[in-house]
């Protein structure tokens, strides 16, 4: 009998050697991940990681952000500052809009799920050729909706 060829396994390897060779180790992290997901039976996961791995993500991400805060590096005094310079009102009026877009782009995805595929291209490519970091694929997608009139 002969076994089944399976592409996204090579997809998934040259994927990772691409962000290995130009030094994107939290792309190549995620990348084997999934290959050890797709090796053995924790490939009966994917639908678990599917719908909740985003969340998990953001989670994570959302608390890093936060560790000044908690560890005491970031006083209130500090918090009070942020209202204080133009700068600081731009930052907080920037992060309101990528929040929005943020969810534009959730709601773009989970109406077009096709669309997720040209998204984590180009991500890759940003991140594999631009040294940029993997958090765009949502802001993306916002901003994607916003060009399409969708979301």
């Amino acid at each position: 009998m002969m076994a089944q060829f399976d592409i996204t396994f090579f997809i998934l390897l040259g994927l990772a050697a691409l962000c290995y060779i130009t030094h994107n180790n939290t792309v190549t992290c995620a990348v084997l991940l999934l290959l050890l997901f797709k090796l053995t039976p924790l490939a009966t996961y994917f639908p678990f990681l599917n719908q909740y791995g985003l969340t998990i993500g953001i989670v994570i991400l959302t608390a890093a952000m936060m560790v000044p805060l908690a560890d005491g590096r970031l006083s209130f005094n500090d918090i009070v500052k942020s209202f204080t310079t133009w700068q600081s009102l731009l930052a907080i009026v920037v992060g309101i809009a990528v929040s929005w877009l943020g969810t534009r782009g959730v709601s773009l995805i989970g109406a077009n799920p096709t669309i997720i595929n040209g998204l984590i291209i180009g991500t890759l490519i940003g991140v594999a050729f631009f040294r940029g970091i993997p958090v765009g694929p949502l802001i993306a997608a916002g901003i994607l909706s916003l060009v399409i009139g969708k979301g």
